[in-house]
């Protein structure tokens, strides 16, 4: 009998982990069932692109004829309604029984819901699939004042695209800086000049205590009772992985769905991947994780015994102008040491612990990531290096020596 793996949820780790199953595999049946009507897209285009044409072959992350090529069914409009792993099983809400070998959930994640009076008024926004971005734009009028509530990486890209097509922008972020996951305080300031010198207005350390209006959002009001004028409000604070399909199975959840370092959850037929997944009692919610959570999960359903290595985290920002990168491990309170320097005006920081460089920020630009990202991964020994007396120009030169 044929064995039938398949794949619940269309999003990059449902992809990879398809890829890498057919690779080994090349007579099983493959299917990929998800919820929207479109092939599985690059959802990072949704704030990074979302003025450009979302719904052309070019946001796609593979085209249909991939798919033919390799024999993989993309179902796509199917909503899973149970999950059954005593019988391997799924139910879709149409009745339908689907059997399976081996099953991977890659349900994804919603944006966190904000829990504030006017959260329901119409044009109050969130940007997590292609019907959140088209709703969006439709809405839009010209002159539209857009508050965006968050100051994370999404925020900051969706106030930027917003910004380029011409809208009025305020940001609000609750902490006291922007990007404060993946920025040093010297990045986050520079980078909140950057928005106020190209017209966003920033306001930092606020929160927001209501969302004002009758049937459309009229303005926002803070917890210090000041008040703002606004025509739509956006929001991205955080991500709740979407476990309610094995609710009631038994499937073990936490925050997500718990998997070991083979991607497999305690069943020994159902794995899971991407932002639904928790591992070693983490969500990562990374685009990069997700794609190499897929690709483990997809060939340790078919044979192999592959454990999955948490991701070094990579942000590549270029808006408002900036081009800059954060690399791995930023916070300071795990570190032994951090190094600051500009080398021909252009900030960087090396973040160190026990003689190795475990994070960095940089404003070189995407192209200079590739050696700080290497640099991390192979763990390369600052040894022999003066890491305090030399410029941080100079210690990524001898690193470029030692990597592989």
């Amino acid at each position: 009998m044929t064995k039938h793996y398949v794949i619940v949820g269309g999003g990059v780790a449902a992809v990879h982990a398809a890829k890498a199953i057919r690779d080994q595999d090349a007579e099983s049946e493959i299917s990929i069932l998800g919820e929207e009507s479109l092939l599985p897209y690059n959802r990072i285009k949704l704030t990074k692109g979302l003025f450009t044409d979302l719904h052309s072959e070019k946001v796609l992350i593979k085209k249909e004829k991939w798919y033919r090529y390799n024999r993989i069914s993309v179902k796509t409009s199917t909503r899973i309604s149970s999950v059954h792993p005593d019988r391997q099983i799924i139910v879709t809400e149409d009745g339908q029984s689907v059997s399976y070998h081996k099953l991977l959930l890659c349900m994804g994640a919603k944006n966190r819901a904000l829990s504030l009076e006017g959260f329901g008024l119409n044009n109050v926004h969130t940007l997590r699939d292609m019907n959140d971005a088209d709703r969006l734009k439709e809405n839009l009028q010209d002159g539209s004042h857009v508050a965006v509530i968050g100051g994370g990486v999404q925020g900051i890209e969706t106030a930027w695209a917003l910004h380029e097509a011409g809208y009025q922008v305020t940001v609000i972020e609750a902490l006291q800086r922007l990007m404060g996951r993946q920025l040093d305080e010297k990045s986050s300031q520079l980078l909140k000049e950057n928005l106020e010198q190209a017209g966003v207005k920033v306001i930092l350390q606020a929160d927001v205590a209501s969302i004002t209006g009758t049937e459309f959002v009229t303005g926002i009001t803070m917890d210090d009772q000041s008040h703002f004028s606004c025509d739509h409000v956006v929001y991205s604070i955080g991500i709740v992985p979407n476990t309610e399909l094995v609710s009631g199975s038994s499937i073990q959840v936490r925050q997500g769905i718990i998997v070991n370092e083979q991607m497999q959850t305690n069943d020994p037929h159902v794995y899971a991947a991407g932002d639904v997944a928790e591992v070693n009692g983490h969500v990562e919610g990374l685009w990069g994780g997700a794609i190499e959570q897929g690709r483990i999960a997809g060939s340790n359903m078919v044979a192999n015994l592959t454990a999955y290595r948490k991701a070094v985290p990579v942000t590549l920002f270029n808006a408002f102008g900036i081009s800059l990168f954060s690399i791995g491990n930023v916070d300071e309170r795990y570190c032994d040491m951090v190094v600051s320097g500009e080398d021909n005006g252009v900030y960087t920081r090396i973040y160190v612990k026990d003689n190795t460089m475990i994070g960095a920020i940089s404003w070189q630009g995407a192209a200079a990531s590739l050696g700080y990202k290497t640099a991390i991964e192979q763990g390369i020994p600052l040894t022999g290096i003066d890491v305090n007396g030399n410029s941080i120009e100079e210690i990524m030169a001898v690193v470029q020596t030692r990597l592989n």
